[in-house]
């Protein structure tokens, strides 16, 4: 694992995929303060990198994390303000799992001085990195595409009633994209065969909030994937072959749209 913030490949076209939930280290002194089911880092997007390899063949860029969400959440913002008010969230540096269970030992939990460490360790590099990368790409093209790629359990209680549609793509309510190409791109997905929602129950985090500017060509689209069609949602959470060549070719449909409007 990259002791940096950031695993950064370069690619060809005006597209950057963002991955910010998918790692899993989290440092000694950091990890010894956790709870029993924090260790196993349950609400992790695991494997997500895996799933979208191919994206590399089509030319895009790519900034992954390697540092785990609990050590701070790359989608959210820095003053830790809530993506979702009035419902449950959880932090810029996570106190309780989605489950509600608790991430730190008693009185182990990190405080103020430590979370400003860890912004910038590691919050800061990962969103300088991903602005050079954006800023750069428009000011050769025009109009770019930044997808920030995520998934999650398909029943989270605490987040969410019941169970999860299977592609859920948010533009912050329209905010961060062109209109148009939202539309589009949803019509695409609903020609698979996984259910869709469109600024359903995630509408984009910081993210995609924070760096779509449509009007300064800049069009950020969030997908949050439910888990149980790649991999086990369950400990030890392994990936399903089988399952992920099925929605890959989706995947690479989505992005491909994207590529194409950009190009």
């Amino acid at each position: 694992m990259s002791t940096e913030p950031y695993i950064y490949l370069a690619g060809k076209v005006p597209v950057l995929v963002s991955i910010p939930h998918v790692a899993t280290h989290v440092p000694g002194n950091i990890r010894e303060r956790f709870t029993e089911p924090a260790r196993m880092l349950p609400d992790t997007d695991w494997h997500v990198e895996r799933l979208y390899a191919f994206a590399r063949q089509l030319g895009v860029h790519m900034i992954v994390a390697t540092h785990s969400r609990y050590v701070v959440d790359l989608n959210r913002s820095k003053d830790n303000a809530s993506l979702y008010p009035g419902k449950f969230t959880t932090g810029l540096c996570p106190l309780m799992l989605f489950d509600g269970t608790s991430v730190y030992r008693q009185g182990e939990e990190p405080d103020a001085e430590e979370i400003e460490q860890r912004v910038l360790q590691y919050w800061q590099p990962y969103h300088d990195k991903l602005q050079s990368v954006l800023d750069t790409l428009r000011e050769k093209h025009g109009k770019i595409i930044l997808f920030d790629a995520h998934s999650i359990r398909s029943q989270v209680s605490m987040l969410f009633e019941g169970v999860l549609p299977d592609l859920n793509i948010g533009t912050a309510d329209g905010a961060s994209a062109d209109a148009g190409l939202s539309e589009r791109l949803v019509a695409q997905a609903k020609r698979s065969r996984y259910s869709v929602a469109y600024n359903g129950r995630f509408k984009g985090g910081y993210i995609t909030r924070h760096y779509g500017n449509p009007a300064q060509g800049v069009h950020a689209v969030q997908l949050e994937l439910a888990q149980k069609h790649y991999m086990a949602e369950d400990y030890p959470f392994t990936y399903d072959e089988i399952k992920a060549r099925e929605l890959q070719p989706v995947l690479h449909g989505l992005l491909s749209y994207l590529i194409k409007k950009v190009s």
